[in-house]
């Protein structure tokens, strides 16, 4: 069975990477499948008013949220899945998330900026494909129109 990290942030360029999976998995492949939304920390003052429970309770919400309609269409197809939540810088802790419980591959979407576009924002996908010593596949937005 293909142990897979499912990145999501709740965009519909990152649900298209679930879509792919459900996909393959009809189609026979067995896969132990693993949504992870990543929150970026909150830092700064703002620590400094907010308790460190009502930030957990924050991440946690704002994470269900995003895997929200992930979880749902897993649900509704009777897909098996198992669900998380992490804090960090996004790509970093794809990365170390998948490298420490030894992921087989991670599928991801894109959001198909174009190179100079990408250059300038940075993408997470981009780096997570440099970084992981996990197999990538990447699942492009859909066309437009």
């Amino acid at each position: 069975m293909l142990k897979v990290l499912v990145p999501l942030d709740g965009s519909d360029n990152a649900n298209r990477a679930l879509e792919h999976l459900m996909k393959l998995r009809a189609l026979g492949g067995e896969l132990d499948i693993h949504l992870l939304n990543v929150q970026i920390p909150v830092d700064g003052h703002a620590r400094s008013f907010v308790s460190h429970d009502d930030l957990e309770t924050w991440h946690r919400e704002e994470g269900l949220a995003a895997l929200a309609s992930a979880r749902a269409a897993l649900d509704a197809a009777g897909m098996p899945y198992t669900h998380h939540i992490a804090i960090g810088h996004v790509a970093d802790t794809i990365v170390r998330y998948a490298s420490e419980h030894r992921f087989d591959k991670i599928v991801m979407g894109t959001h198909g900026r174009g190179a100079l576009l990408q250059a300038l924002l940075g993408s997470v996908a981009h780096a997570v494909l440099e970084r992981s010593p996990v197999p990538v596949t990447l699942v492009k937005p859909l066309p437009p129109g």
